[in-house]
């Protein structure tokens, strides 16, 4: 890079793309947190799916998450990096273009995933439950994005990166990595694809992206936010520059390996499980530092929490991201998380850590930005001291809610009498006791939702208020840095981006390699004598209706080694069950009952009744009904290219089952409508939907030599 000494530019930084992307986060926010309250309410009150498809909490949930995660904080996360960036390193944005492109590109992802999730189109795989074409877009926006950072940083003005820009590196080369590496997949047909992976090896790389994704897309890009809009609104100097060091490293090396600790006591490797609790352990120390060096910034600006109230989402959002890789770890030690995994307790440490860290940090920092922007005052300090206690007490309602109720669950699924039997054999059970704690979450839920109207009206007045025209103001910079002589070895390597970047790579890259291990040899743990059989056509159909319509949200298939599990369900599951499902639905939560072993535990005429209206068969249920099941057809034709993708992907299908996929598959609907309208049910269901999902259900634990 050429050096000029003292030479001072005038530049223009792009404000525009800042501002387009706080009011996308504003709008999204919106839509995220409505579709989570109006999920909190469905699960308090089952006839609030209405009968209707597309707002079912199957497919309910897995709009929240997405709009949570990549509408409201993607676009908080580009508003703060596009705005920091520049200053930080002296220049303007490398392309406007590119940053439209980026722009206009990302919300035409959050539009289609808004249209196709409620419509079933559905991966189910968390946090990327899109499918192949969407993956595509987002693969092409996130390089635009990138492409857009790094050449900003080779025309910096300021040669030392600040340490923000560390945690911008580690998000952009990571979130590629993890997006690239677990979507990789299959298309069947414009909206339908397989993963190339299956069983244990979709575990691993789901969870190895999964909560990676919680680490480098809600954890480290707000970081970095943190590390810049801190210092500024309290107009300090971060802590310690040191402990920066250290903790960034740490924190990006060690984060990567934790992903097992989703899947203990699952038929994963033990040692690859063992290997996720020490490091999700491990990363308690990184966490606490920079919770640490984020609160200690403030020393001596204390007094700010009378003057500055947006002060306080700041310190709270530090509070909750600390409260939350306290619990993280505590929940992967083994012994917890055979209480706490499949339970509300989940729900509410991933809630504390959305809405109180990355919530109050993007409120604090959209309060700091709106009045610069726009060149005004804030509209009311009042309304956001209200928003801000309004919404703490709605977060906390929210956390102290579902960590009640997942102690309970826990509890209740594990409780044996003296005599070794179950003391709540009924599921149900331990549903109708939380349900009570369910509305309490819906009330914390509409408390934070109404702060953050307040905030919407609060913004809506500022932008009102300000200029209607103001001229792009020209900044005075000056190229520093590049004439430093240091013998500080981290001093050097910020001075060098692509060493840096290259460094970063590597850090998350060893990590990666050695847990996604197993996920490449997985021959070793397969038992020849416990290989299973693949679906029928007709099963394979039932299983894409499935997971079209969200049952793997509330129903796990993977029986853990836990003795009331196995006297609860069954054998606990085992590798082999689950080898040719693509992608495996071993589930996260049990808001229903685990159905590894569900097959001919039920006549089909339960489960057409259950599916119909499961108060039924099940008295206090709380799950939906699914009328639209019998009265769509089921695609019998597609099943042929479905079955030669599967062939593609390895499960053993002889060439006569794929060429007639469709006729085996009338043949054994017909069977089951047989069946059902010999016992009462309504005539003419063989090409029903219904027909094929209970074909599926009647196969769970069926397959293998071992049943």
């Amino acid at each position: 890079m050429k050096t000029t000494g003292n030479l001072i530019e005038k530049i223009y930084y792009d404000d525009d793309i800042v501002k387009k992307f706080i009011l996308a986060t504003l709008i999204w926010a919106g839509a995220a947190f409505l579709f989570g309250l109006l999920a909190a309410l469905q699960l308090a009150y089952w006839p609030l799916n209405a009968n209707m498809e597309w707002i079912t909490f199957g497919r309910l949930r897995p709009l929240h998450t997405n709009a949570a995660i990549f509408a409201f904080a993607g676009n908080a996360i580009f508003a703060g990096i596009y705005h920091s960036s520049q200053r930080l390193l002296k220049a303007r944005m490398f392309s406007d273009l590119l940053s439209k492109m980026h722009f206009w590109g990302w919300q035409l992802i959050i539009l289609s995933a808004a249209i196709t999730l409620p419509l079933g189109y559905s991966q189910s795989k968390e946090y990327a439950e899109l499918e192949w074409p969407i993956d595509i877009a987002i693969t092409v926006v996130w390089v635009i994005f990138a492409l857009n950072f790094f050449m900003t940083i080779r025309k910096r003005r300021e040669k030392h990166m600040y340490v923000a820009i560390w945690f911008y590196i580690a998000t952009i080369i990571t979130v590629a990595v993890l997006h690239i590496i677990n979507s990789i997949e299959i298309p069947v047909s414009l909206f339908k694809s397989y993963p190339v992976y299956a069983g244990i090896q979709d575990a691993m790389v789901q969870w190895w992206y999964g909560h990676n994704a919680v680490a480098f897309f809600l954890t480290t890009p707000f970081l970095g936010l943190m590390y810049y809009y801190v210092p500024k609104a309290a107009n300090r100097p971060v802590y310690s520059y040191r402990l920066s060091i250290v903790h960034f490293w740490a924190l990006v090396f060690i984060y990567i390996w934790a992903g097992p600790h989703h899947l203990l006591y699952t038929s994963l490797p033990e040692w690859a499980q063992t290997l996720g609790m020490v490091f999700s352990i491990m990363l308690w120390a990184p966490s606490w530092g920079g919770m640490i060096n984020g609160l200690l910034t403030l020393k001596g600006s204390w007094h700010l929490l009378r003057t500055e109230p947006l002060i306080k989402f700041f310190v709270a959002a530090l509070t909750f991201y600390g409260m939350s890789t306290f619990e993280g770890p505590l929940l992967s030690i083994k012994s917890v998380s055979a209480l706490g995994h499949y339970t509300d307790w989940i729900i509410g440490h991933v809630h504390s850590g959305a809405l109180g860290w990355n919530g109050f940090l993007t409120f604090g920092m959209i309060y700091y930005l709106v009045p610069r922007l726009w060149k005004t005052e804030l509209y009311s300090k009042k309304l956001l001291e209200n928003h801000f206690w309004i919404g703490l007490t709605g977060v906390l309602l929210y956390y102290i809610s579902m960590v009640v109720a997942g102690i309970t669950q826990g509890l209740m699924w594990r409780a044996v009498d003296a005599d070794g039997s179950l003391t709540y054999p009924d599921f149900i059970e331990t549903v109708v006791r939380i349900v009570p704690l369910y509305w309490v979450r819906a009330v914390g839920g509409f408390l934070f939702l109404t702060g953050f109207l307040m905030m919407c009206y609060n913004i809506f007045k500022t932008i009102q208020m300000a200029p209607k025209t103001v001229e792009a103001k020209e900044v005075l910079v000056e190229r520093t840095g590049f004439d430093e002589v240091t013998k500080e070895a981290h001093r050097k390597l910020e001075g060098m981006g692509l060493a840096f970047s290259i460094l970063a790579f590597l850090a998350i890259a060893v990590g990666s390699v050695i847990e996604i291990y197993p996920t490449l040899s997985l021959h070793k743990y397969v038992s020849p004598n416990n290989i299973i059989d693949p679906y029928t056509p007709l099963e394979l159909a039932g299983r894409d209706i499935y997971i079209k319509e969200g049952c793997y949200v509330c129903h796990s298939q993977q029986i853990r080694p836990i003795a009331s599990e196995v006297l609860r369900y069954g054998k606990a599951s085992t590798v082999e069950e689950s080898m040719y499902d693509h992608p495996f639905q071993w589930g996260s939560k049990r808001t229903g009952p685990d159905l590894s072993r569900l097959g001919k535990k039920y006549p089909n005429l339960w489960h057409y009744s259950h599916m119909m209206d499961p108060r039924a068969v099940t008295p206090k249920s709380i799950m939906p009904n699914y009328p639209w099941l019998a009265e769509k057809d089921t695609d019998f034709l597609g099943l042929r290219k479905k079955l030669s993708v599967m062939s593609e992907l390895g499960v053993p299908y002889e060439q006569d089952v794929i060429a007639n996929a469709d006729i085996h598959a009338q043949k054994q609907a017909q069977e089951i409508a047989a069946d059902l309208e010999s016992n009462g049910a309504p005539k003419g269901l063989a090409k029903k939907e219904i027909i094929a999902l209970i074909a599926y259900l009647q196969s769970l634990g069926q397959k293998g030599k071992v049943q």
